[in-house]
């Protein structure tokens, strides 16, 4: 198990000490989520502060692009320093170029699946992808509760991957704290975001030593 806490939850007024204090804390990856006001209705970061977070931690960054035009902006923000790349694959006629372009970058291809989403629609990306980032809340705000019903969807996701044979990752996002991880893991989960459920704590650290516990 992998865990990536999502800085949307993080005191930006404090944004460096709160990645080198999770990141001292036992954290894997960083979750940056991107958001353009389109395609969902917040508006959150660009390019240029994932350059600065690059800059201050060694940890893979993951991006997940919650926009309208990935393919405009995921150039910019692997050049910035982003190691993952998730795309909606909502946003594109034909989602599989745009993930051979991330992974000609450079950067590992992920597409994002939300709730609503049925897993048919990804099946054309499968050959292209590295991960599969599981939304378990409807993207656009950070703090929702865990939608339960997707668990299900996660284990049929695990089932599609191992009937193709290929080493692709599943990635869970959305309302994930310590005393619901373990429905995550035993659903199929391999990487693990959360935000509230981590910057919203006491302790980063024992947060992450008891979401470990459950793994």
């Amino acid at each position: 198990m992998k865990i990536a806490p999502s800085i949307l939850s993080a005191d930006f007024c404090r944004l460096r000490d709160e990645i080198q204090a999770v990141e001292s804390a036992g954290a894997d990856w960083l979750h940056v989520d991107v958001m353009d006001g389109h395609f969902v209705p917040n508006i959150t970061i660009g390019p240029v502060v994932v350059e600065s977070i690059r800059k201050v931690t060694r940890l893979p960054l993951d991006v997940h692009l919650m926009i309208a035009d990935p393919d405009k902006f995921a150039p910019e923000f692997i050049k910035a320093g982003a190691d993952w790349v998730s795309i909606h694959p909502d946003t594109r006629k034909d989602p599989v170029t745009s993930l051979k372009k991330i992974r000609e970058l450079g950067a590992k291809a992920s597409v994002a699946v939300n709730p609503d989403v049925p897993l048919n629609k990804i099946e054309a990306c499968l050959s292209h992808l590295d991960m599969i980032l599981m939304m378990t809340v409807f993207p656009g705000f950070a703090g929702q509760a865990f939608i339960e019903d997707v668990l299900p969807k996660i284990e049929d996701a695990r089932k599609l991957i191992a009937q193709r044979k290929l080493p692709i990752l599943i990635e869970v996002d959305g309302g994930i704290k310590a005393d619901n991880i373990h429905r995550v893991l035993a659903a199929g989960a391999e990487v693990i975001v959360s935000g509230s459920g981590i910057f919203k704590t006491p302790s980063y650290a024992e947060t992450i030593r008891k979401m470990r516990q459950a793994g």
